[in-house]
């Protein structure tokens, strides 16, 4: 048995600390990674911990709170001797003789520019520096909301276009297409959490943002038209998006085979729930009125505010 060690902060992990790892996984037999942390971090150390556990599931990943570990509190961290200690630079070399392993530095000029202080400054340029776990923790969410037939999957691609993204579609008329429109609570509470599961597994594949026509809040409105309340459940898996883009009724409603309120009251009432789950989040919103020209062009001057 061959162990190796990785030691760091990964504060975040990007592409070096990621060839780093892997050169050495591939010389060693078993790789130690010891991710440390402080309290105060910028970038919570457990967070840390779990990506690189993500990112490198073969591997054995310790987590260390702390100042960065002597080589006692590394000893007792990983008691078994260390064969080789693997760092970007020279300075894992006392380490290494510290704990009576050899010493490989991997590539040190490979990316010489790049460094967790550059990558949090500003994300969104180091992007492609950024593993994919690491992009859903700095992507930006817009979700298009609002009542039936205000024009928000019309919104959903050009909007995702403009912004060079991926765009989520709507779940709830997929479902509804396949199983009808006499929606219970289960069936409520199984397009809120699907909504909410596609648009986890889309974060790490969107380019800095990602646009999602409704979310479990858009559920929520539906559920307070039909059945009054909004059934336990739906909000599993939820995380609130960063910018609600509110589609207004001030367009035609037009039925398309899945629709359920043409009347002017209660398009009306519609809206207000729509914006009652909105406050009662604390979520940001902008309103979108007027033709699709317009709408986009607000859409578009609302995301462009949106940073990490």
């Amino acid at each position: 048995m061959r162990p190796g060690l990785v030691l760091g902060r990964f504060m975040p992990p990007h592409r070096g600390h990621v060839h780093l790892c892997e050169t050495a996984r591939r010389l060693v037999d078993r790789l130690t990674i010891l991710v440390c942390w402080l309290p105060d971090d910028p970038v919570p150390g457990p967070l840390r911990l779990q990506w690189m556990k993500e990112l490198f599931p073969d591997c054995r990943v310790l987590g260390h709170q702390g100042p960065l570990p002597g080589i006692d509190a590394i000893r007792a961290l990983h008691p078994e001797p260390i064969d080789i200690v693997f760092a970007g630079d020279a300075r894992g070399l006392r380490l290494a003789q510290g704990l009576g392993a050899a010493f490989t530095p991997v590539a040190p000029r490979l990316y010489p520019d790049l460094s967790g202080t550059a990558v949090r400054s500003d994300p969104w340029a180091h992007w492609e520096q950024l593993p994919h776990p690491v992009r859903s923790y700095y992507a930006r969410t817009i979700c298009l909301h609002g009542p039936e037939s205000t024009g928000k999957s019309t919104l959903s691609a050009p909007l995702a276009a403009h912004f060079d993204t991926l765009w989520v579609p709507e779940y709830g008329r997929a479902h509804c297409e396949l199983y009808g429109t006499e929606l219970d609570d289960a069936g409520l509470v199984t397009i809120g959490r699907t909504q909410s599961a596609m648009t986890g597994a889309a974060l790490p594949w969107c380019n800095r943002r990602l646009v999602v026509d409704t979310d479990a809040l858009t559920t929520a409105a539906w559920s307070l038209m039909i059945l009054g309340h909004v059934p336990d459940g739906l909000y599993e898996g939820f995380i609130r998006a960063d910018l609600y883009l509110l589609t207004d009724i001030d367009i035609p409603w037009k039925q398309d085979g899945g629709r359920y309120y043409p009347d002017a009251a209660d398009r009306q009432r519609f809206m207000q729930v729509c914006i009652q789950v909105l406050e009662e989040a604390g979520a940001p919103w902008v309103k979108l009125s007027g033709q699709n020209d317009v709408r986009l062009a607000t859409a578009i001057e609302a995301v462009e505010t949106l940073r990490p």
